[in-house]
């Protein structure tokens, strides 16, 4: 036995008295009978060259799956995580993930959970009927409309959508009809926009329509797609995909200067986060997750909201959409204008709410404040978040 073999050997014991040191046994043999993995020792000076000993290999358990294992501890399964499920029964990681629906995710969390009651129903009184329009916004002059928009949602129908999810029965928009939208001319002096880009090249193409339009990119928003109700792999993968695509994203610009810490008039941040994760829809369908809305709502104040390329489904209190899918329209130029003509462009605050929203500190400038007219602060003229 040589001298490295025996460093390697002392030191693989060393790491297994620490192991069962750290999971509370008293001995190596109570935790390899815990684990099920005894092994019986032979030595080589046993073996003869006129005498073999054949001895029976155990019976080895074949696993078929890993639900076993998912309780994140230590077992003899030598896949132990969620990815090897996922291989194994098509459940994806995320399906696992606890309090993730609108109803229950801030069930620990009472100052936020009245937060987010507050706002739903600040928001649901102060909206403006709905409104929907049926065009074929590749021809309709949007310029036409006359309004400048607080929020512009834009959820294009992507090429890669009939590639991924199987989608046949719209009309596809490549990046060049995107970008030729003349959506710079509808957004307002401080507004925001959010483009559904896919997952795929569209994160590139989408920064280069946010520029376009005169917006900059200040939040990414990603859908993770669960399925629970239908589990199984991706038949439809990217030709150029190295993993299996499971989200999407959802770019946000903003245009303008607004602060968190002194437009509270305006906007109030930090109130969701970044993710949704919902259940994917059927095949075929490109139907968005209705959280966007939410985000998007409790987020800014503003009132006047555009929703493009949006269907009967996404006709919402408080939005004027536009679409080929639509039925019907109702839109009218004077009355929608009539809801603003007082000048309650947004919904307002409550003593409550901004008790309970989380706040920005103030900007830390030390110059004072007879000087500080003529100097802006650091980061001020580029009017980031």
């Amino acid at each position: 036995m040589t001298e490295t073999f025996k460093m390697l050997k002392e030191q693989s014991q060393i790491r297994k008295k620490l192991l069962a040191k750290m999971l509370g046994f008293s001995d190596v043999q109570q935790l390899r009978r815990a684990l099920n993995t005894h092994k019986e020792q032979t030595t080589m000076n046993s073996f003869r060259i006129n005498k073999i000993d054949i001895q029976p290999k155990s019976p080895e358990h074949t696993y078929n799956d890993s639900s076993t294992f998912l309780k994140g501890t230590q077992s003899s399964n030598p896949h132990n995580d969620y990815c090897q499920h996922f291989v194994d029964t098509g459940q994806r990681p995320q399906n696992f993930i606890r309090d993730v629906g609108l109803t229950d995710r801030f069930e620990e969390y009472p100052k936020l959970r009245e937060l987010i009651r507050l706002k739903d129903e600040l928001i649901q009184q102060t909206a403006t009927p709905p409104m929907f329009l049926k065009c074929d916004l590749s021809t309709y002059n949007l310029k036409s409309l006359n309004i400048k928009f607080d929020v512009i949602l834009v959820e294009p129908p992507l090429e890669e959508y009939q590639r991924t999810f199987g989608v046949t029965n719209t009309k596809l928009w490549n990046w060049k009809q995107i970008m030729d939208l003349e959506l710079g001319e509808l957004a307002a002096n401080r507004s925001f926009i959010f483009l559904w880009c896919g997952s795929s090249d569209g994160l590139d193409k989408g920064r280069d329509c946010l520029r376009r339009w005169g917006f900059r990119r200040c939040e990414d928003i990603c859908w993770i797609r669960t399925n629970s109700k239908n589990p199984g792999h991706s038949k439809n993968l990217e030709p150029n995909a190295v993993f299996q695509r499971t989200k999407e994203h959802c770019l946000m610009g903003i245009k303008g200067t607004v602060r968190r810490s002194t437009d509270g008039d305006y906007i109030h941040a930090n109130v969701d986060i970044d993710l949704i994760i919902s259940e994917e829809n059927k095949h075929g369908s490109i139907e968005k997750p209705v959280e966007i809305f939410h985000i998007i709502e409790h987020f800014c104040l503003g009132k006047r909201r555009l929703h493009l390329f949006g269907r009967d489904s996404t006709i919402r209190p408080g939005w004027l959409t536009l679409g080929n899918e639509l039925t019907n329209s109702n839109f009218n130029t004077d009355m929608y204008n009539g809801y603003f003509s007082k000048g309650q462009l947004t919904t307002g605050c409550t003593d409550r709410i901004e008790v309970l929203r989380p706040k920005s500190p103030p900007p830390k400038c030390k110059i004072p404040i007879g000087i500080r007219k003529g100097i802006a602060c650091i980061n001020r003229s580029r009017g980031r978040m």
